[in-house]
C-alpha cells in the first residue's frame, strides 16, 4: 500500500497555486473521458455529497474505467462507491467519517476485508471534524479549533491532531489541519457552460470542498444557459472561479440520488447488497465486470439499471415539489 498520506500543504504553496489558476470566463464543457484526464494518479480526490445523496458517481466510473491508481479519496460519508473504488485498485486509502452502504444495509464488507487485510486503509475523522478540515482548506488557515473528539478512542487513533491551551479561555481544543485536495469531484443538479452551479436541497461540505481544491470537476444534470443562472444568483453555491471542468451527465449520481430529480434506486441498491452478503469480493467482482468495465458509455451503464428503476426513482424524486 501506498505511503503517501492526505497530508497538509504549505499556506504559501497553496496561494501561489491559487493565485496562478486560470479564472476566466470561458466554457468548460467537456466529456466524462476528458475530465477523468484531469485526475492524476496518486491524487488527492475529495468526493461531494453525502452517503447516497448527489454522489458524482459517473465520475467515480470513469475513474475506474481509466484504471486510475493510488487515489486518496476523502469524502464526509462514505457508501458503495467507496468499496468499488477499493475493489477496483483505483484507490487504497479513503479519509471518511463513516464507511456503509447505507444504515439498512450495515457496515460495508468489502471494507472491513481490505481494512483488516492491510490492502486498503479507512482513516477515521469525526463528522465535525471532516467538515472542520475542509472549511480549513476553503479559508487557507492551516487548521481549526474544536470540541469534538476529545478523549475519545477516534482521536486516539490518529496522528496528525494535537491540543492545546485556548489563549483567550484557558480551556483545553482539539486543533484539525486542513484538507486541500488536488482534484474535487462534485454533483449538482444544474450548471452554466462556465461551471456556476446551482445546488437544490442539503448542500453538504460542497461548498468549502470546492473552496479548498485546486481544480473543480462538476458533473451536472443539465447544462443551462448564464441567462438562467443570473435569474436566480441566490441559488449558485460554488462559482465559475472554482470550477475546472463541467460535465453534463443525466443521472450521473445514480444508482443513488440526486434531490428533486430522482430518489436511490432502491431495487438495485438492495440486489447489490445481496450480492455481497455470500462473498463479498467475488461479489463485487462480478459487478465491476458487469456494471462498470462492461458497459460502452454511461448511457448503457444506466439500461443495465433498467428503465422501469430509472422511472421509478424519477417518480418518487419529483414527488417532493409541489405543483
Amino acid at each position: 500500500m501506498s505511503d503517501r498520506e492526505i497530508t497538509q500543504k504549505p499556506y504559501l504553496k497553496l496561494r501561489a497555486d491559487t493565485q496562478a489558476r486560470d479564472r476566466s470566463l470561458r466554457e468548460k464543457v467537456m466529456s466524462l473521458e476528458e475530465a477523468a484526464a484531469l485526475v492524476s494518479d496518486g491524487d488527492h480526490v475529495a468526493i461531494g455529497g453525502c452517503t447516497m445523496s448527489r454522489t458524482p458517481f459517473a465520475m467515480i466510473w470513469a475513474l475506474i474505467r481509466a484504471r486510475k491508481s493510488g487515489l486518496h479519496c476523502s469524502r464526509s460519508i462514505t457508501s458503495s462507491e467507496g468499496e468499488l473504488l477499493f475493489a477496483s485498485g483505483v484507490s487504497e486509502h479513503i479519509l471518511t467519517s463513516w464507511f456503509s452502504q447505507g444504515i439498512v444495509w450495515g457496515i460495508s464488507r468489502i471494507m472491513r476485508a481490505y481494512t483488516e487485510s492491510k490492502r486498503a486503509r479507512f482513516e477515521e475523522w469525526s463528522h465535525m471534524a471532516i467538515g472542520l478540515r475542509y472549511r480549513a482548506g476553503a479559508m487557507g488557515v492551516p487548521f481549526l479549533p474544536m470540541r469534538a473528539m476529545m478523549g475519545s478512542d477516534v482521536a486516539g487513533q490518529l496522528d496528525n491532531i494535537h491540543e492545546m491551551e485556548c489563549p483567550f479561555t484557558g480551556e483545553r481544543v482539539v486543533l484539525v489541519p486542513a484538507l486541500n485536495p488536488d482534484i474535487a469531484l462534485i454533483h449538482v443538479q444544474r450548471c452554466d457552460a462556465y461551471g456556476n452551479a446551482q445546488i437544490d436541497g442539503l448542500e453538504f461540505m460542497d461548498i468549502d470542498i470546492a473552496m479548498a481544491a485546486n481544480r473543480v470537476i462538476l458533473t451536472t444534470e443539465r447544462i443551462v444557459s448564464n441567462d438562467q443562472i443570473r435569474r436566480a444568483p441566490d441559488q449558485t453555491k460554488i462559482p465559475f472561479i472554482a470550477v475546472d471542468a463541467v460535465v453534463e451527465v443525466p443521472y450521473g449520481s445514480a444508482p443513488h440520488e440526486c434531490y428533486g430529480v430522482y430518489e436511490p434506486f432502491f431495487d438495485h441498491m438492495d440486489w447489490y447488497a445481496g450480492r455481497m452478503k455470500p462473498e463479498a469480493e467475488a461479489g463485487i467482482a462480478a459487478y465491476l465486470e458487469k456494471y462498470i468495465y462492461g458497459p460502452a458509455d454511461w448511457a448503457e451503464f444506466l439500461s443495465l439499471l433498467g428503465m422501469a428503476d430509472l422511472l421509478d426513482a424519477s417518480r418518487r424524486g419529483r414527488s417532493i415539489y409541489n405543483d
